[in-house]
């Protein structure tokens, strides 16, 4: 039997086990037995090639993946966001590859990805599914793009990013294990767990790990707690746009709002959008921007003051050593102090050093050793 049969057979095994206190355990070694497996597949399938792939190198300040079903409009979108040129129409599988487009939005060069629609089975290799799917896991946001008439497609989307280790909107579970050579597993946790210790041990033990210390900071379920254990996992944060809203009545918006509703998802949270008409994408470019995390820092140059056309574009909670090892050069060495101006600083040009944290349209002047 091949790893994809086994695969197979596991997961229908999971499917019709009820889920309860006394199958609990044997549910927990099956999750991870099918954890395990799924890995070694990708590792081959990677291994040998995996049908070429989509290959995209990252450029810019961001990455960013339009994510869909098929004639959606994630075409028509990346057009109208970037200077891209996507082919667009109105029957499926038009965009037979991942094309690249940059956005320019607060002084940041964003780079937008139009993956090809997504059908169901996707993780499981359908239509370049796995392929298609690898490009998402190397980005810093997912965009999902929804239709008006079809609000369903978010269930199924997530549920093929999840199958390929995509964790949308998750943040990676606080466990740590540490091997040893003898004394069996031993378990702390700084909360209660619903998972008796039993079940947990029989998890590490799937996963090779016979002398282990285990540190649970959070409650976990069988499956964060094997995300814990695992490291192909990508932690992804994501946001939604729905598209073709200039289609549908005024009277049917509130059908489309309990639908996002029922998905977890506030309507004032999802940007409502029509790429082919133009509409909304402002509100789209900040919502992105935001969702990204990114601050705008505009370098003080010597002799020629204030740079306000092209900041320095960094993640928020970076310090200035930071800042200067991303400008590069003979900076680090010859770093002194800095000037900073705008939000972090107390006062205009406060004297700071390297671990000085810089805050969204600060200025920041370098005073080096010469």
């Amino acid at each position: 039997m091949g790893l994809e049969e086994e695969i197979e057979e596991i997961e229908e095994e999971i499917a019709n086990t009820p889920y309860n206190k006394s199958t609990e355990a044997h549910i927990g070694r099956l999750k991870s037995k099918l954890a395990e497996k799924k890995e070694k597949l990708e590792k081959q399938q990677s291994g040998s090639g995996g049908g070429g792939g989509y290959a995209v190198e990252k450029h810019g300040d961001a990455t960013v993946a339009l994510v869909g079903f098929p004639s959606v409009g994630k075409s028509s979108l990346l057009n109208s966001l970037t200077n891209a040129e996507s082919e667009t129409g109105s029957y499926e599988f038009t965009t037979l590859d991942v094309n690249p487009g940059m956005l320019h939005h607060r002084g940041a060069n964003i780079q937008m990805l139009d993956v090809p629609g997504l059908i169901e089975g996707a993780a499981a290799g359908r239509g370049d599914g796995q392929q298609v799917l690898a490009v998402v896991r190397n980005a810093d946001l997912i965009v999902f793009v929804l239709s008006v008439f079809e609000i369903e497609q978010y269930d199924r989307l997530q549920e093929e990013l999840y199958d390929i280790n995509i964790r949308v909107d998750q943040t990676p579970p606080r466990v740590t294990v540490r091997p040893k050579h003898k004394d069996g597993i031993k378990i702390t946790s700084s909360t209660e767990q619903a998972l008796d210790e039993e079940t947990i041990k029989d998890v590490l033990r799937e996963h090779g790990y016979v002398n282990a210390d285990l540190n649970l900071q959070e409650t976990v379920t069988i499956d964060r707690l094997i995300d814990g254990l695992m490291e192909n996992r990508e932690y992804i944060p994501s946001i939604t746009c729905v598209n073709k809203a200039d289609l549908i009545e005024p009277s049917y918006k509130e059908t489309v709002d309990e639908q996002l509703r029922d998905r977890d998802l506030d309507p004032e949270d999802v940007t409502f959008i029509s790429a082919e008409k133009e509409k909304g994408l402002e509100a789209l470019k900040d919502r992105i921007w935001e969702n990204l995390g990114l601050i705008r820092v505009y370098m003080d140059k010597p002799g020629r003051g204030i740079d306000w056309e092209e900041p320095l574009v960094i993640e928020e909670g970076t310090t200035v050593g930071e800042a200067i090892e991303k400008l590069g050069g003979e900076m680090e060495e010859r770093f002194r102090f800095a000037r900073v101006s705008g939000p972090s600083a107390t006062h205009d040009e406060q004297q700071v050093g390297r671990d000085h944290v810089l805050e969204d349209e600060d200025v920041l002047k370098l005073i080096l050793r010469r």
